[in-house]
Parts: C-alpha cells; structure tokens; sequence
C-alpha cells in the first residue's frame, strides 16, 4: 500500500496522469490472457486428479486386503498352537468371514480376529472373492472349505497394468 501512494504522489506532483492513477483497471485482452492460463491450468490439473483419486482407493484395497490376510494368518497359527479346534479338511484356516469378526472360545475368553468386513472401495462393497486351500491357484469360484485367501471382485485394472482381482 505504501508503495502505491507513493507512486499516486509522484504522479500528481508531475502533473501527469498515471496508468495506475484514477484509470487504473483490467482491460479485455488481459482478462482473456488470465482467464485462458487458468483454463490450461484446469484441463492439466484434471487427468493429475483423476490418477490420484486411483492411487487412493488402490492404497486403500491393499490396505484392506492386508487386513484380512492377517487376519486369517493369526486365526491360522492360534489354531495350530491348540488354541481352539478346527474341522479335518480345514487345513487351520477359518470357515468364512464371519468366523474373524465373531470370533472363537479361547480358554472361556472370545478371540477376535477381525472388527469388521473391509469395504472393497473399488466395488463399493463388502463382498470379497474367496478361495479355498484346496481351490485351483487362478480359481473364480470359492469351493467353501475354508478361506485360504481373499481378492477384490473388481475387474478393474490398476494403475500398473494389472487386474485388481489378482491382488
């Protein structure tokens, strides 16, 4: 602000009119010079965005897909250590879901091994695809004898090339 009436008092004291005197404004062709830089601006800013909006939900599905493989590591290893029974065919992995977040009777105490179902935030959803030990490695469809490992049911690619259901 200083520098400003300064430059109006030196204007005045010579006598002549200032660009930036009582005339001072934006003219059309600058206001279209501006308005197009924030348009590029705009149009670069957008794929960036989109790409990082990905990045996020891809976080956030490995993220969920951690979360429950521990989940199923822990419920795996209390079972071998005795903790608590288990079917033959079972192979020490829990039955479903369900069994992590309603837990199991360890020694008159119930064990937890999960909160909740993570939501797929690819999918939008709770519903996982499964897979039983004794299921095929490339397997689609879950066999029902136990949970041996969890993926997204997205068939989405992600932003390395592959699919979302291979995590």
């Amino acid at each position: 602000m200083i520098l400003w009436t300064k430059i109006r008092e030196a204007a005045r004291q010579r006598g002549t009119r200032s660009a930036l005197g009582s005339e001072a404004g934006v003219t059309l062709v600058e206001l279209v010079v501006v308005v197009s830089i924030i348009a590029i601006l705009a149009t670069a800013a957008v794929p960036v965005t989109r790409w990082q909006v990905k990045r996020t939900k891809e976080r956030e599905l490995r993220a969920a897909l951690w979360e429950m493989r521990s989940a199923i590591d822990h419920y795996k290893d209390a079972a071998e250590r005795g903790a608590f029974q288990t079917k033959v065919d079972s192979f020490n992995y829990p039955p479903d879901l369900e069994t992590l977040i309603n837990g199991v009777d360890v020694k008159d105490k119930k064990v937890r091994f999960l909160r909740r179902i993570p939501i797929d935030p690819m999918t939008k959803g709770t519903e996982w695809q499964l897979r039983a030990m004794q299921d095929d490695a490339d397997s689609t469809s879950w066999g029902g004898q136990n949970v041996f490992d969890v993926h997204s049911k997205s068939q989405g690619t992600a932003l390395d090339g592959t699919k979302y259901s291979e995590w």
